[in-house]
């Protein structure tokens, strides 16, 4: 299974192939969690709970899902609105349909932010420190970008937000960061 492309190993998995599930599983399950911690807030029951339901969810309407190239950017807007929905009725607060007033508090650590090996821990706070300073959108386009690894179009999917929002959120956010003198020669290599 291994060897299967996107597209494969969905039509395997809309075909009742539980190791396409399996594979599916594996694959894309520590990084939705840990896309969920952020956006939870780092509540693990709930992120936790909320994705082995969502994985159940999946597999037992796999049947009704529509066909995709790209898995990726469909598990993280599925999840993420499951997810929406979980906390809004945990908390009674948050109005999922009112999602353009409703943003995501995503705080970096110093772990987070390790973009290469040789960069010292002095760099690596001063990064997280600037990062956690960003405006919410910002932050998570960026974790998006960079830490997700999903791309421009695929990011726009999962805020539901237009492609040149998303550019200009990242563009603003590496221009703040890049305000800081200290970070350029860090900067210039990761972006």
């Amino acid at each position: 299974m291994k060897n299967l492309t996107d597209y494969d190993l969905w039509v395997s998995l809309k075909r009742g192939d539980l190791k396409a599930f399996s594979t599916l599983f594996k694959i894309y399950y520590p990084l939705l969690h840990n896309y969920g911690l952020k956006l939870s807030n780092y509540n693990e029951q709930l992120t936790e709970d909320c994705l082995q339901e969502f994985f159940l969810y999946v597999y037992e309407h796999r049947e009704n899902l529509a066909d995709l190239n790209s898995i990726k950017p469909y598990l993280y807007v599925s999840f993420r609105r499951h997810l929406f929905r979980e906390i809004k009725k945990a908390s009674k607060m948050i109005n999922y349909d009112e999602k353009e007033n409703f943003f995501v508090e995503i705080n970096f650590s110093a772990e987070d932010v390790i973009i290469q090996q040789e960069i010292d821990a002095l760099k690596q706070e001063n990064l997280a420190n600037l990062l956690n300073e960003l405006p919410n959108r910002q932050k998570e386009v960026l974790y998006l970008k960079y830490y997700s690894d999903l791309n421009i179009d695929e990011i726009a999917k999962v805020l539901e937000i237009n492609y040149q929002s998303v550019l200009n959120l990242v563009h603003k956010g590496i221009k703040k960061l890049r305000q800081d003198a200290s970070l350029n020669e860090l900067l210039k290599d990761i972006v």
